[in-house]
């Protein structure tokens, strides 16, 4: 079955349910992976790994003639509701896999009863330990991972760019909207966003408006972007102005319905000559490999269910307290998230210290600020997470590894 035709059965489903060339060195900057310069395990075709207590498949394109002491973009494509991984594959992950000509890794995950309802995080959990496991095995460059996806694959999209963006450099969103969750979505990302100017499943207003989120993270200069006059049969690209340097927004709208792939001068769809793969690996290609602010997970896939979180310990007034919990834990690495909970007077500011007695070792972080002391570890917010109200949380996360046992640390909180 052609894109075409999937695109519109997903179009009434959806509906229904809602009413370059090839390098040969590291990019400066880049920061590679624990997979850099192994002999690699994973390879291209349908695979399963374990996450959050379940079995999860996704399907993985390693480049031709992989080299493993060069340093890969990775690129997550999400499939639409009712689509499947194996329709994204077999579709050339939006047509990514043409336009990276070798130069990317292309990961299409198989979301649970074929959406990405995110529900508990689940789906976010799956992409951090995809990345986890495709970091350890294969050569990455940490700065240049990218997801993108197409209705509920581009709602999807946009959650991962609200809550991993010191993971992701930039996403694409076709045709997407809040279905999955936005949290926190208060930092940079880069941002592409592709909307049908009369989308009748998702309209256009809700891609403006998940849009905006990252045009307001990004500091750009607030417009109302020209969009095609229905008829027009046409596409307009606006880069917006004013935007952080490194962090650039896109909108794209086209004169049409609800489609991944869009065609100039028609009414019918064609992945043979629709604009958006080329207008995506454009977007992608244009942001330079980064230095990030934490050195690179090293792990292998999770084996084992994670352990039973520590009981909550009680909230004090003007204070705040912390809860350390493994999510995940696989033979060498694991990965774990804290919670700060305010007591019953809002704080501006918390520092949450706990100390490793296994020998554990923090590789990436996100939502927090970390400053490590031996086995002792001590973890600021960030700029958007700071304040809270009385009895308000928030949660950062991290990748780590262990040699032995990883026992849970107690958890302390004080208000900055």
């Amino acid at each position: 079955m052609s894109i075409r035709r999937l695109a519109g059965a997903a179009a009434v489903l959806l509906a229904t349910a809602a009413a370059l060339a090839v390098v040969t060195a590291a990019p400066a900057g880049a920061a590679l992976t624990a997979g850099c310069g192994k002999a690699p395990t994973l390879t291209s075709g349908t695979r399963t790994i374990s996450s959050g207590g379940q079995n999860r498949t996704y399907i993985l394109r390693v480049p031709d003639n992989y080299d493993r002491n060069k340093p890969y973009k990775l690129i997550f494509a999400f499939h639409w509701l009712n689509g499947t991984a194996a329709n994204v594959a077999g579709a050339g992950y939006y047509g990514l896999q043409g336009q990276s000509n070798n130069s990317a890794i292309l990961v299409a995950p198989q979301g649970i009863d074929n959406g990405w309802a995110n529900t508990g995080n689940r789906d976010l959990t799956l992409v951090d330990n995809l990345t986890a496991l495709i970091d350890g095995d294969l050569c990455v460059d940490t700065t240049q991972r990218f997801a993108l996806g197409w209705s509920y694959g581009g709602s999807m999209s946009y959650a991962v760019a609200c809550a991993r963006p010191a993971v992701f450099r930039a996403v694409a969103v076709l045709s997407g909207a809040n279905l999955s969750g936005c949290s926190p979505g208060t930092q940079p990302v880069a941002y592409l966003g592709i909307h049908g100017t009369y989308d009748s499943v998702l309209n256009i207003s809700l891609g403006r408006s998940i849009r905006d989120t990252f045009v307001r993270n990004n500091g750009c200069t607030a417009q109302n972007p020209p969009e095609p006059a229905r008829g027009s049969l046409t596409h307009i690209v606006t880069a917006y102005a004013g935007c952080r340097a490194g962090y650039p927004v896109v909108w794209a709208a086209f004169d049409g319905d609800h489609t991944p792939e869009p065609v100039d001068g028609s009414t019918s769809p064609s992945g043979a000559r629709t604009w958006v793969g080329g207008e995506v690996w454009k977007f992608f290609s244009q942001l330079p490999s980064t230095t990030p602010s934490s050195p690179p997970p090293s792990t292998t896939p999770p084996t084992t269910p994670p352990t039973t979180p520590p009981t909550t310990p009680p909230a004090e007034p003007g204070g705040c307290t912390a809860v350390y919990r493994v999510t995940g834990q696989w033979q060498g690495g694991f990965q774990a998230e804290v919670t700060v909970t305010a007591g019953a007077a809002a704080v501006s500011g918390w520092r949450v210290g706990w100390t490793f007695a296994d020998g554990q070792r923090i590789t990436q972080l996100w939502g927090g600020r970390n400053t490590p002391n031996g086995n002792a570890q001590t973890v600021a917010n960030e700029s958007w997470n700071g304040s809270l109200g009385a009895g308000a949380s928030t949660t950062f996360g991290f990748l780590g590894t262990s040699t032995g046992a990883n026992s849970v640390p107690a958890a302390t909180c004080t208000p900055a």
